[in-house]
């Protein structure tokens, strides 16, 4: 069984982060040159992470597998990132940013981890603005503030729909300019495919050249992975295409432990399915929830009508109604469930009868069409391109698709997980949302893992490992793990079947959404966990994989990727089934209020399921860590 400390300093909650910096070993700066550091993932938190470490002194080694950093999924974030700056003087602060975010993942997030985060959230804007990424601003030039889910004050900092894309380039420069002087040796268009434990310590990896095939061995004294979430095991989600789970799942099957898979966000706001070949689906950002009006008819029969022709008083504003105290900016796991209730009443809009509308017209008369252009254009224009239709002139139409994961690899306090010397940031480790993630807070966790965490509770554990004593890539353990990576890649490649890699990720995904979605019950989870062993099996024998290991082979890489989430959704499926209660996006059907909103189990489920892997064919080892609350108060949660 897996020892989980979480390594939690003692004493009152806003004291915990200064004192534990204060008393946490160091590693003298003319041996941070000794010590090299492997970074995987080159988004948010890894760039971030990569240029300060290598600014440190530390040789950082940092893996990519697009050719360039600039291609991580981190881009595509738009609305904005969380601040406990107040602004707008409107109440807010890093007491009330903290509880906003505990309250928001209902209550299955650490305390001192969530406190931290909304301390160093304040640091953030000042080290991107010194970067020079463009926030918005305010007439006279202050940095403006919006609103996001779940919150009643102004915190979210944005650069229009473009937020993300610009904080990526702010970190990118920063990592390029320690590329260039020397810090950061990058490795673009490599894959990790596995994780090197030398005497129970993360030493290495193993990679594949995307391009030529050629796998190599990477020694280190620590492994930081920072390579984002699983929800591509849906195969529908508003991730990239390319985003997958195989580092942080190789690195489950080395020994590290899955904490809290079934724990998935459905974004409200994302333009619905429109085909059976759809490869992917598109966000429209939470931003637009401060100016627009979510609504479906009243009336069943109205839900093909032109929008515009459908009178105001024949019109429910459901979110305002059920939720008055913050209405159409309600968390975005009540604001998906209730959008799927007002579709499975009937009234959902659009051909398939899974839509809701989003309405600015009311916007548009108050600010005018400039006032709106000017502060969401790019995305009407996204919407455009995809629906050739103009949402000044008519409604969205919006349905919640998957969109982030607060489960991921167990961390403890300084980010390393049960692995010593294994780091894990950002999206890809579970610490900081709970159950549910409040919309802004992925791009602040992100950049607080890697530009004011990491930095510090790195050096504690490389104070203990003697300078230029990482392994050779010649040691047994290296040796044993390329091993199990050609082997893996012979196995997909001596599959003959008939049906593409495609194929199966279909079928997968149609599975979890069906049985592991929005809404689960034991009947579906039980299903799941007899048809997905079942599509493996089938997988194994039937997938096809043209090409050699040798050269670009992009089935190769897909069919790697496909397999871990054959694996990993059995997994979700096993946690949510498990897991007998209802919490933030994980709502089971047979736990919730004559409302409909999520019954949690405190007695039984205030803790954090952390997943051991057994070996193949064996069942996993369920551990977990309990959620003591001091400093706030477990209640039903409630946005009305």
């Amino acid at each position: 069984m897996a020892k989980l400390d979480s390594k939690i300093p003692s004493g009152p909650l806003a004291d915990k982060w200064r004192k534990h910096k204060a008393e946490i070993k160091l590693v003298n700066p003319a041996n941070k040159r000794k010590y090299e550091i492997i970074v995987v993932g080159p988004g948010l938190a890894g760039s971030s992470a990569a240029a300060t470490l290598a600014e440190l002194g530390y040789k950082v080694k940092c893996f990519v597998f697009h050719d360039s950093p600039r291609r991580a999924h981190s881009i595509a974030a738009q609305g904005g990132i969380n601040a406990a700056k107040n602004y707008q003087n409107d109440g807010d602060s890093v007491y009330r940013l903290f509880y906003d975010t505990i309250k928001g993942g209902d209550y299955r997030a650490r305390e001192a981890n969530v406190h931290r985060l909304a301390e160093v959230s304040v640091n953030i804007i000042d080290q991107c603005v010194a970067q020079g990424v463009p926030f918005a601003r305010e007439y006279g030039g202050l940095l403006a503030n919006r609103s996001f889910g779940g919150a009643q004050v102004s915190r979210t900092f944005y650069a229009r729909g473009q937020t993300g894309q610009q904080l990526l380039l702010g970190a990118y420069s920063a990592l390029s300019r320690m590329i260039g002087a020397g810090g950061v040796q990058m490795y673009t268009q490599s894959e990790m495919l596995d994780l090197v434990v030398v005497n129970g310590h993360a030493k290495g990896i193993i990679v594949r050249n995307l391009v030529t095939g050629e796998i190599t061995r990477h020694s280190a004294d620590a492994v930081v992975l920072a390579t984002g979430g699983y929800g591509n095991v849906f195969n529908l989600s508003t991730y990239a295409r390319n985003s997958n789970a195989t580092a942080i799942w190789r690195a489950y099957k080395r020994g590290a432990c899955f904490a809290n898979p079934c724990y998935t966000q459905i974004h409200p706001t994302c333009i619905p399915v429109s085909g059976d070949y759809q490869s992917k689906l598109t966000l429209m950002s939470e931003s637009l929830r401060n100016d627009g009006r979510i609504w479906v008819p009243k009336k069943k029969e109205d839900r093909l009508k032109d929008p515009n022709t459908i009178p105001e008083e024949d019109r429910d504003y459901y979110l305002e109604r059920i939720y008055p105290s913050f209405g159409n900016l309600a968390p975005r796991d009540v604001s998906s469930r209730a959008a799927m209730r007002m579709c499975e009443e009937g009234r959902g809009v659009g051909e398939s009868g899974l839509g809701v509308y989003l309405d600015f017209s009311d916007a548009i008369k108050r600010l005018g069409e400039a006032g709106v252009r000017e502060r969401y254009g790019n995305l009407f224009d996204i919407y455009h391109e995809i629906t050739n239709e103009n949402a000044y002139k008519t409604p969205m139409r919006i349905y919640p698709a998957v969109h982030y994961t607060m489960g991921g690899l167990w961390v403890d306090y300084n980010l390393m997980s049960n692995i010593p010397g294994l780091f894990v940031l950002g999206e890809a480790n579970f610490s900081d949302h709970g159950a549910n993630r409040l919309g802004a807070s992925a791009l602040m966790q992100g950049l607080a893992d890697g530009y004011f965490v990491i930095p510090y509770t790195i050096g504690d554990y490389l104070a203990g490992q003697r300078p230029g004593s990482r392994p050779s890539t010649d040691s047994a353990e290296f040796k044993q793990a390329e091993e199990n990576v050609r082997s893996i890649t012979k196995r997909l490649l001596d599959c003959k079947g008939k049906e593409p890699v495609s194929h199966f990720h279909r079928r997968l995904g149609q599975i979890m959404w069906r049985d592991c979605g929005m809404s689960r019950t034991k009947q579906s989870l039980e299903r799941a966990l007899k048809e997905i062993p079942a599509l493996r099996e089938e997988f194994w024998q039937n997938v096809r994989v043209p090409g050699s290991a040798d050269s670009l082979n992009q089935s190769l890489e897909m069919a790697g990727r496909v397999a871990d989430f054959l694996e990993l959704g059995e997994l979700m499926c096993l946690d949510a089934l498990t897991r007998e209660e209802s919490c933030g996006g994980h709502f089971r059907e047979e736990y919730q209020y004559p409302d409909g909103e999520c019954k949690r189990d405190d007695e039984k489920f205030a803790h954090v399921a952390a997943w051991e892997y057994q070996g193949e064919g064996k069942a996993p080892l369920r551990n977990v860590e309990d959620l003591n609350y001091e400093f706030v108060k477990m209640s039903v949660r409630s946005y009305k």
